[in-house]
């Protein structure tokens, strides 16, 4: 029933039809006069007058012109709607024609005014998806540079190895840029010149063999003046550049930035790569530069971490003296020994198949044995004899005033003892049980330096070890 009704409404029509219906109702009228007319004048008296045809043809003129009027509106409202229908379709960049000064000119500069806006604020839409999309690439950049350098840091506060450490800091520094390869140049300990600590990426077999004195032009004139190097498409290398350095770098492009400790020169940290046109932003110079700080800390901390072991005198797990003090007291009883021409014994320990034992029980089981074995060390010797921890199971013992063969009877006496503690009793495994071999030597029958007596004593350790294990050998 509805449906019925809704064909009889006009709010169902379409404009086109709407006005037609509005040109009918006005056609009504002249229709009504046409019919009256012919009514009382024409049909009655059979008779035509001009009067009576001039009313009917003005009557069909103006509802023709109504009719026209109508459709030239009609017509342009359904051009203007058509435009707006294909603008709303994504053609954003059409243009209503705009003839005639009237309201629908008026609709039609509405409709460009507002399609113009749209467009400017989709091109600007458009720029700052682009910018924002930068941006967040570039802060996508920063942050992993930025978990990169708390990574680092984190492995130098929680003491990492300092080689391990080392190597991190260059695989993250490669990232920089989007380089191909990472190098970090370092000054060993006693050298003069920098060489190849690590390398990260693809680079040449030759950069391995490179060694560049620190009394070169490009140390001279560049790093030790704390400038960095800077060779791509934009910036030409320093004149002082040293032909055997580039040439062992071969890269097109490279940026690398020295490291300094105190005002001396201690490393150089490189990246580089092989693009053509290539050129290193302000950026990569600011980020390499934070890294190479945060290797300077790393090296300082080696530094210091050295200098802390050798200011320590005891062993952390067994309580015994370390390796460097008992190289700087074997050193002492060296010199009074020669200056009051008494003897002086030194002796090296090992514990036989340690390495088996502490596979097989585990690490806090080997631990528990090396306290142990110090302890019965330590209950064997006098109290002017010193005795530390100087390897993973090596032990070794200073005996003053004692010769070799007095040292013999001193270390067959500890080896009896340990392998008591560990291999006998009712209770005993074999698979627990643990012995020592032992190496003597003497000063100054077999030398007068540390380095000396060290060796001839692990020398005859070796010869212990090879003819059965659980013995004492003296030359």
């Amino acid at each position: 029933m509805d449906n019925k009704l809704n064909r009889f409404s006009l709010n169902s029509r379409t404009v086109k039809q709407k006005l037609m219906v509005a040109f009918q109702l006005m056609s009504i009228l002249p229709f009504l006069v046409c019919v009256y007319l012919l009514s009382i004048y024409i049909f009655p008296r059979f008779g035509v007058k001009l009067e009576i045809i001039m009313y009917l043809g003005v009557s069909a003129f103006l509802a023709v012109v109504g009719l026209l009027v109508i459709k030239e509106v009609f017509d342009r409202l359904t051009s203007v709607a058509n435009e707006a229908k294909l603008i709303a379709g994504a053609g954003i960049r059409r243009k209503l024609e705009v003839g005639q000064s009237d309201e629908v000119t008026e609709l039609s500069n509405i409709l460009n005014h507002l399609t113009l806006r749209i467009r400017n604020n989709m091109e600007e839409l458009k720029a700052y998806s682009e910018n924002t999309t930068k941006i967040n690439l570039e802060i996508q950049k920063k942050i992993i540079v930025l978990s990169n350098l708390m990574q680092i840091s984190g492995l130098i506060s929680e003491g990492a190895k300092f080689e391990e450490t080392l190597k991190i800091s260059v695989e993250k520094s490669r990232a920089l840029a989007n380089s191909e390869a990472a190098f970090l140049l370092y000054k060993e300990e006693g050298q003069d010149y920098l060489g190849l600590k690590v390398g990260d990426g693809i680079y040449p077999d030759d950069l391995s063999q490179l060694k560049l004195s620190l009394q070169d032009k490009i140390c001279q004139k560049v790093f030790n003046l704390n400038k960095l190097l800077i060779q791509d498409a934009q910036s030409k290398p320093q004149e002082a550049l040293n032909a055997d350095f580039t040439a062992c770098l071969q890269f097109k492009n490279c940026l690398a930035m020295p490291i300094l400790l105190k005002g001396e020169l201690k490393g150089i940290l490189g990246i580089a790569n092989n693009r053509e046109g290539f050129a290193y932003q302000q950026d990569d110079l600011e980020l390499l530069d934070i890294f190479s700080k945060q290797i300077a800390v790393a090296m300082e901390n080696d530094i210091l971490a050295h200098r802390v072991e050798k200011l320590e005198i005891k062993d952390n797990l067994t309580g015994l003296y370390n390796r460097y003090f008992i190289d700087s007291r074997l050193q002492e009883e060296i010199k009074r020994a020669i200056a009051y021409q008494r003897p002086c014994a030194f002796v090296v320990f090992d514990i036989d198949n340690f390495k088996a034992y502490r596979e097989k029980f585990g690490l806090i089981f080997a631990e528990a044995a090396l306290k142990r074995v110090a302890g019965l060390i330590r209950e064997s010797i006098s109290e002017v004899d010193r005795v530390g921890r100087t390897g993973d199971d090596e032990f070794s013992l200073i005996l003053p005033e004692k010769n070799k063969r007095h040292a013999q009877t001193v270390a067959e006496e500890i080896c009896k003892k340990i392998k008591a503690a560990f291999c006998q009793g009712k209770d005993a495994d074999e698979s627990k049980c643990l012995t020592f071999s032992a190496g003597v030597s003497e000063n100054p029958l077999d030398g007068v330096a540390v380095e000396q007596l060290t060796a001839k004593a692990k020398e005859l350790l070796k010869k212990a070890k090879a003819s059965g294990k659980n013995k004492v050998v003296v030359f």
